[in-house]
């Protein structure tokens, strides 16, 4: 039997920044809408689940095609990860259905996707042998500074007194969150999200917003009205 490709979409119905973030609309649909129509419209997935501690998010979802999962409490506050979400998801749809392959655990703060990265990213994995993957962006120059003990700002990832022309510099790849790629055993053993051969699925510089701050939603607004 095919093993089967699911995605898992944590969405928490608390947000600090942006009070009842993933049911805002951004774009004219609620936020977690985005990440799920991108995963109903792979190819390659085979289920479509939200985890999350909303009764209203879990309504939603499954009026638009998603299968849910009520996150307990405990892994629900501001300070838990995306990791216990997606071990408390695997675990609970393992006991409905062993045959899960792959998992593709999406961020629904990510709304900014090409139709076929999924699928994309997936077709990489295979090509390339991977035991994880994340999605990423080319790393423009971005010279960093930062404050040390004595309040003095300090060149962090470059030596502002040697300063090297781009064409000098290492490529660098941002992590931008969008989604990765695992295996549920990968997941499980190491609990965490990348382990083992680890690869990029490049995507294209307007994905690497997230929306985290009012700001952020404006930002993503703008480009996807007229990129998207």
């Amino acid at each position: 039997m095919k093993e089967k490709i699911i995605a898992i979409i944590p969405a928490r119905g608390g947000s600090k920044g942006i009070p009842g973030k993933n049911l805002i609309p951004i774009n004219g649909k609620p936020l977690i809408e985005w990440s799920i129509n991108h995963a109903l419209s792979s190819s390659l997935i085979d289920e479509v689940w939200v985890s999350s501690d909303s009764q209203e998010i879990l309504k939603f979802s499954e009026s638009i095609g998603a299968k849910t999962i009520t996150r307990p409490l405990e892994i629900s506050g501001d300070s838990a990860s995306s990791e216990s979400a997606w071990i408390d998801a695997i675990m609970q749809i393992q006991t409905m259905d062993k045959n899960i392959g792959l998992v593709v655990g999406m961020q629904a703060t990510s709304p900014i996707r090409n139709k076929k990265d999924i699928d994309n990213a997936i077709a990489q994995y295979r090509k390339e042998k991977l035991n994880s993957l994340f999605s990423g962006n080319i790393l423009d120059d971005m010279n960093y500074w930062s404050i040390n003990n004595g309040n003095n700002l300090y060149s962090v990832n470059y030596d502002y007194q040697n300063r090297k022309r781009r064409q000098e510099l290492q490529e660098k790849f941002l992590e931008n969150g969008s989604f990765y790629l695992f295996t549920p055993e990968g997941m499980l053993s190491n609990n965490n999200r990348l382990h083992g051969k680890i690869g990029c699925y490049l995507m294209a510089k307007k994905t690497m917003f997230q929306i985290d701050e009012i700001e952020d939603m404006e930002i993503c607004e703008a480009i996807m009205k007229f990129k998207c």
